[in-house]
């Protein structure tokens, strides 16, 4: 991972005029020990946007190196590391659910739009129709933006906003509230996100008003999960898998899987919802693991059913059909584990086409997409905290340790069906404070929460070879 945008200035001066400027702070510590003092910088020394933005771009066309020597990554990558970087620096304080501040509201929208921008430039031909003067129609070539960027860029942008307009929402409420690090509470707990300050509720618990409120407001960043996946899904999908990843595979999928999974998933009826259940994934070393063995074993069956020479090394006595069968079935597993496990890290297969991959327009859509499904992903787990401290509050009995997706009941969509759908989904208004959803009709939160639906998994691949 390279090093984050953010502007590191250090003036580096003789042992008798030391001095660290903090541009972000505003601040200048001058002198040696215990004669330091706290001295406000100028305004006018402050960097503008416009010098801001030429050093951001000068790090881009260099690639990241900034030696000039022409050692850098490709400008795919670096736009991707930018965006990565970008959100990690401006979201890593989110750790509560309140509004963003000002500062960092406005660093992330004009930075976003300055590394978005590259997209308005990547332009495809196309025909078109044109009246000459004489009233004659002639067909001609014209530009236009490429046609998955035309797709997508909105729609993540539309997404964006959903989640910070999400996060204004929390400005007004005052029925929960955050505890210090140092407290009591904070000290006792050993679970997995023992560094987040711990949520404080009532003795008597969240009104019935607040805690539908926060249902919503879960369901609609649901949403914003759900499109953000499926967006990051189809373009990962369409990266080309780079010949070092291949070339790393063993020669056939039964060794990439291992002898028990393999057998688990060629036997004439398979449900893929069991076999995940006779897995040990209580770790997400364990997890991801898996999902590198799977995807390994998919790329070498379709480079075998790819294979034109019976006699390469790629060839293989299995039929062409039964293995298609196992891909599929391969596949319907790789889309449970994202839906139950949404914040695993990428899996092998993933960070080798985003390092090698060459196409800035997926590049950006892969990283924008991502860094959006991340964020909503701790939004939700942020309001799960807040509803578990409720119903802890009302029943100190500890709840059972909860799952983020409900794996019976699953069902799995053609990817382009399932992203039309929740592109659709997003396009009604999803922003609402406390104080709106006083008046809003629970009828109507039932119709939208249908939006998102409870997805059941039908399996046409029950049935052996």
């Amino acid at each position: 991972m390279v090093r984050a945008l953010g502007r590191e200035q250090t003036t580096h001066k003789s042992k008798f005029s030391s001095a660290k400027v903090f541009p972000e702070n505003n601040i200048q510590l001058s002198g040696w020990g215990g004669d330091q003092k706290m001295q406000p910088i100028s305004p006018m020394d402050r960097p503008t946007e416009e010098e801001l933005m030429k050093e951001k771009f000068s790090k881009l066309l260099l690639g990241e190196d900034m030696s000039g020597g022409g050692k850098g990554v490709s400008s795919a990558l670096a736009l991707s590391n930018a965006i990565t970087n970008l959100a990690a620096s401006v979201f890593t304080e989110q750790c509560r659910l309140e509004p963003m501040t000002t500062e960092r509201k406005a660093r992330w929208k004009n930075e976003i739009d300055w590394l978005l921008s590259v997209t308005d430039h990547i332009v495809e031909f196309s025909p078109t129709e044109q009246i000459s003067k004489d009233g004659i129609k002639i067909e001609v070539m014209a530009s236009c933006q490429r046609n998955d960027l035309l797709m997508n860029i909105p729609a993540l942008r539309k997404l964006d906003t959903m989640l910070v307009e999400c996060l204004d929402n929390f400005k007004d409420q005052n029925e929960f509230w955050y505890g210090s690090k140092g407290d009591e509470d904070a000290a006792k707990r050993k679970d997995d996100k023992w560094w987040l300050p711990t949520v404080k509720v009532p003795p008597e618990g969240l009104s019935d008003m607040t805690r539908k409120w926060l249902l919503y407001q879960r369901e609609s960043v649901n949403q914003v999960l759900k499109a953000s996946m499926a967006i990051n899904a189809q373009v990962l999908s369409e990266m080309k898998i780079p010949d070092n990843y291949i070339e790393s595979l063993p020669k056939n999928g039964r060794s990439s899987l291992g002898e028990a999974t393999y057998k688990s998933i060629t036997v004439d009826h398979f449900d893929p919802l069991e076999f995940l259940t006779t897995l040990d994934l209580s770790t997400e070393h364990k997890i991801v693991d898996l999902k590198n063995r799977i995807e390994a074993s998919i790329v070498i069956w379709k480079r075998k059913m790819n294979s034109k020479d019976s006699k390469a090394p790629w060839g293989s006595t299995v039929s062409i059909e039964k293995r298609e069968l196992f891909e599929e079935r391969a596949e319907s597993i790789l889309l449970l584990i994202k839906l139950k496990f949404p914040g695993i890290p990428q899996s092998n297969l993933d960070i080798s086409k985003i390092q090698y991959n060459v196409d800035v327009g997926q590049s950006i859509l892969e990283s924008y997409s991502r860094v959006l499904e991340s964020l909503s992903f701790n939004v939700i787990s942020r309001i799960q905290d807040v509803l578990d401290a409720d119903s802890l509050t009302r029943d100190p009995t500890p709840p059972e340790p909860r799952s983020h997706i409900n794996l019976g009941a699953l069902k799995i969509f053609d990817p382009r069906e399932e992203r039309d759908m929740l592109m659709s989904a997003i396009d009604a208004p999803t922003s609402m404070t406390l104080s709106d959803f006083m008046g809003w009709h629970l009828e109507k939160m039932e119709s939208r929460r249908n939006l998102s639906g409870n997805m059941t998994f039908s399996n046409d691949e029950d049935t052996g070879p």
